[in-house]
């Protein structure tokens, strides 16, 4: 498997090395990196090149690095049945920095870009209908970011009186936050399950 990724990487660095920012073989993956400018084309060829054929988009996801100006990696996973072997795109981008759609090459990515703008709040130029997908429509902010608190900002609950869903803000309750780390051999204050009959 590593000859056939060796053999890749060489072919890419000869075709397009134009496109490629860096190009590694880690894991037993061929992972190369690109820039937003240059991703629609490197894509267009590594599914149109009869040695290529990554006809099928397995993923796209998003990577958060608070500490970067580019806070995120864009990373696609494409497959090639007829090769055999997977390949690895990375994107970096920052915030307000939009990354080209890549519907338009594979339309399986609509509901994956959607996913990455939803969870991280990248951007996609051109997709035809960037919306949230897994959260709430009125949901602030973008919950896989690592500096999303995790208990959220809203809580949403059934309110019995008012027949309705309700969002308030989280309020964490104290006795929630108490927690009994002894292991049940240092003893307890309180009487385990099933212990009730132990002490007669």
């Amino acid at each position: 498997m590593s000859e056939a990724l060796n053999e890749l990487a060489s072919y890419l660095a000869e075709a397009r090395g134009s496109l490629l920012s860096s190009s590694e073989i880690k894991y037993a993956e061929l992972t190369v990196t690109t820039t937003a400018d240059n991703l629609i084309a490197l894509l267009t060829f590594l599914r149109d090149d009869a040695k290529c054929g990554f006809v099928n988009m397995t993923d796209i996801c998003g990577v958060d690095w608070p500490q970067r100006p580019d806070r995120f990696d864009v990373v696609y996973h494409l497959l090639s049945p007829t090769k055999n072997v997977r390949i690895r795109v990375k994107v970096a981008t920052g915030e307000d920095q939009p990354v080209p759609s890549a519907c338009g090459v594979y339309p399986g990515a609509d509901w994956f870009e959607r996913e990455a703008w939803d969870m991280y709040g990248i951007l996609f130029t051109d997709h035809p209908d960037l919306r949230r997908l897994l959260t709430d429509y009125g949901f602030e902010g973008h919950p896989l970011r690592k500096d999303f608190p995790t208990t959220g900002f809203v809580e949403v609950r059934y309110d019995d009186a008012a027949k309705r869903v309700v969002y308030e803000p989280v309020e964490l309750k104290q006795e929630f936050r108490n927690f009994d780390f002894l292991s049940p051999w240092e003893g307890t204050d309180y009487v385990l399950p099933g212990d009730e009959k132990a002490k007669q």
